[in-house]
């Protein structure tokens, strides 16, 4: 039986992050138990708005990305975006290709059909040069197209590469690379998905068509230092700014009557001939005159008007005095006035232009979907991305999504990850598994409800197609898996089979990886000369690094930390067989998980803690995924009062339980799943038990309940040790 386990967390972390942030108890032991302490982290977790998300001009080459797509709207310029096959390709061709066609630049597009290979290919980029197009985009894709992107370049295209793949050694010689994987792009977050990184060049995109873009201004701000009679100093700070990044800043504490004006740090630093801003430029400049002298020639613009106008917390106050109220300071390594100043005018930035604030939210539901789909970290700025992609997809707003929500039974509802993830995602990917993402993306990009409809319905029956295709190839996979499992000793398997489509390798490998805990490698054949390979991993293997020891086998290969694919000549397989046999006899465990890995505990409540309030803590954690699992609570002495066996699924294993179960002053329904055989053994109708479970809601025939998801259960014994809140 697995143990039950609650990690212990530091009173002192618990009690700072109540007093800091203004959480309650539980959330701060909740944000405490999950390491999230630090501001960078926990602004993650309590912030909704875009604004707090990084700056898209922080990548190195994002100013050379949005000045060539300038360049080909001035110039008028056929642009062609090229994508892949899955929902993170999908989404992330359709918002750049809807951005660019709403800037006026004629655009292509163009997702592997078929058996077409992944990323750029000769033949694409044939196609394009036919249609006149100068300038290619890659999204989700491109950065080991080394070849192809030279081939371009022949053809007088100019290639803009954005992915969030792992890069080799060598990079493409693209006019702009955009990939946060890459150490040397200047990005601080290296998770986010394809859809993620084309939503970030949206936004700089609509930066640049603003007044701000490329505007280098400098603030200051002057106060007083020491203030001892006969020793008084003036403190001055000053900041350069481009594209709303820090750029350069002097700091300097000025001795008045000792320093001369021409000796001063700052001064040189001043004299560049930008725009110099301040808040109250009277204070300022008695400020700088004292530092001074009268002999100081400096012209100072004043920020207050524009930032009252706009920001309404700034009416009448002081920097000293908004150091004490502002909320992003929590957060923001903000550690002098100046710091709250740059951050006061970026928010005013924000708010003087909608297109990168309240109306980037509306490009965000599909990020939100192709983050959600390509199993990417629910951290950091992914939590902002997907939880304001969630409430936009939820208000119906895009109008091609609603005959696919209305399919799957989801409008109206409060949509979670688990949603996305369970009945969204897998019809969309259906349509890149069958070999025609075109039909996802022609759905996402139809000019009228009708043909948006006839898309949907042709994504719900590819969806079935590829489920049933999917139910064949698991039957004839599994024994092979078992056997495959067992030569290698348990520590991987590699399956092949003639019948699988290609477009169903990711699936069979990532149920085989739940089936057997071990890196799983599944073969299919793409024609009689040449097979595709997926790859799925426990996050303790790295897939993208172990495929590379075999780079010389394959014709192209790509992939994150725990997936990877690769397509090879068929007849090099018994040599990649043979070298991964030995590579793996050389290897520890390193690929496989426990199976009595411990049931994780995120609080333990007592009666008059599980109500229904609860279901808001749990969605203030949302959206739940990779590296941000579901809450998982606790609760001790509840009364199982009845047991409902549900229908059995097809296989061997065992089926479900519906319960009921008393705690407090409510009944809860309760589902256990693969849980039938345990009643008797475990516990029974009339036991006290103790339960983790995750709360979430459930919706039936229109009516909306809260409903626990059994992770745990077992009898209560009275010996175990006093509950503790959290």
């Amino acid at each position: 039986m697995k143990e039950w386990k609650k990690e212990q967390v530091s009173v002192e972390q618990v009690r700072k992050l109540n007093e800091v942030y203004g959480v309650d108890l539980i959330t701060a032991s909740l944000l405490a138990r999950r390491g999230v302490v630090n501001p960078d982290q926990v602004k993650f977790y309590l912030e909704t708005d875009v604004a707090y998300l990084h700056n898209p001009f922080l990548f190195t080459d994002m100013e050379t990305f949005v000045d060539r797509l300038l360049q080909a709207r001035e110039e008028k310029e056929k642009v062609c975006i090229f994508g892949d096959r899955d929902v993170d390709g999908i989404t992330a061709t359709v918002i750049l290709k809807q951005e660019l066609d709403s800037m006026g630049i004629e655009t292509l597009w163009r997702l592997p059909d078929g058996d077409e290979p992944y990323g750029l290919t000769v033949a694409g980029l044939d196609w394009a040069a036919t249609q006149g197009v100068t300038v290619v985009i890659t999204v989700d894709c491109g950065i080991s197209n080394i070849e192809e992107v030279a081939y371009a370049g022949s053809l007088g295209m100019d290639v803009l590469l954005t992915d969030h793949h792992i890069g080799g050694e060598i990079l493409p010689d693209a006019i702009a690379v955009i990939n946060p994987k890459l150490e040397e792009s200047g990005y601080p977050f290296h998770h986010l998905a394809g859809c993620g990184v084309a939503a970030k060049c949206v936004w700089a995109l609509r930066f640049a068509l603003s007044g701000f873009y490329q505007e280098e201004i400098l603030l200051l701000h002057a106060m007083p230092g020491n203030t001892t009679p006969g020793s008084e100093t003036v403190i001055i700070e000053a900041v350069r700014i481009k594209n709303l990044v820090e750029e350069g800043r002097v700091v300097e504490e000025i001795v008045p009557g000792i320093l001369e004006v021409y000796q001063s740090r700052l001064i040189r630093f001043l004299d560049c001939g930008l725009p110099l801003f301040a808040l109250d430029i009277d204070i300022e400049m008695k400020l700088l005159r004292k530092a001074f002298g009268n002999s100081l020639d400096i012209h100072l613009v004043e920020l207050r008007p524009q930032l009252e106008a706009l920001l309404p917390k700034t009416v009448g106050k002081s920097l000293f005095s908004l150091m004490r109220v502002s909320r992003s300071i929590r957060y923001a390594r903000i550690t002098s006035e100046l710091d709250l100043l740059v951050s006061l005018f970026s928010a005013y930035v924000h708010r003087k232009t909608p297109s990168i604030s309240r109306d980037y939210e509306q490009v965000l539901d599909l990020v939100a979907i192709g983050t959600v789909a390509d199993l990417m970290p629910m951290i950091d700025e992914n939590r902002i991305l997907v939880r304001t992609g969630l409430k936009v997809l939820a208000s119906g707003s895009r109008k091609e999504l609603m005959p696919l929500l209305t399919m799957q039974n989801l409008v109206g509802k409060v949509l979670s990850t688990t949603d996305i993830g369970w009945q969204l995602t897998p019809v969309i990917n259906a349509s890149g598994r069958m070999g025609k993402p075109q039909t996802a993306a022609n759905m996402l990009l139809a000019p009228d409800m009708r043909s948006c409809e006839e898309s949907a319905g042709e994504l719900m029956r590819m969806n079935r197609e590829r489920q049933k295709m999917g139910e064949d190839s698991w039957e004839r996979l599994l024994p092979k898996a078992r056997k495959s499992h067992a030569d290698f000793d348990g520590k991987f398997l590699m399956v092949e089979d003639a019948t699988v489509s290609r477009g169903m390798t990711g699936v069979m490998a990532s149920r085989l990886l739940r089936q057997f805990n071990s890196p799983c490698l599944v073969i299919a054949y793409i024609d009689e000369e040449r097979i595709t390979g997926s790859m799925r991993s426990p996050d303790t293997f790295d897939v993208r690094a172990f495929l590379s020891g075999f780079n010389d086998l394959f014709l192209d290969f790509g992939g994150h930390r725990c997936a990877g694919g690769f397509s090879m000549e068929r007849r090099l397989l018994e040599d990649l067989r043979a070298r991964i046999a030995k590579v793996i006899g050389a290897i520890d465990d390193e690929g496989g998980v426990d199976e009595d890995e411990s049931v994780r505990i995120d609080a333990e409540l007592p009666p008059g803690y599980l109500t229904p309030e609860l279901i808001k803590l749990v969605e203030t954690f949302e959206p739940y995924g990779e590296q941000n699992p579901p809450l998982q609570f606790l609760i001790r002495s509840a009364t199982l009062e009845d047991i409902q066996f549900l229908n059995k699924t097809k296989g061997t294993g065992p089926g479900h339980l519906k319960l009921q179960l008393a705690y407090g002053d409510f009944r809860w329904p309760a589902v256990y799943w693969n849980a039938s055989d345990l009643v008797g053994p475990d516990f029974n109708v009339g036991d006290e038990v103790d339960v983790v479970f995750k709360m979430g809601r459930n919706y039936f025939r229109n009516s909306e309940s809260l409903q626990l998801t059994v992770v745990g259960l077992r009898r209560h014994k009275s010996n175990l040790e006093e509950i503790r809140i959290g």
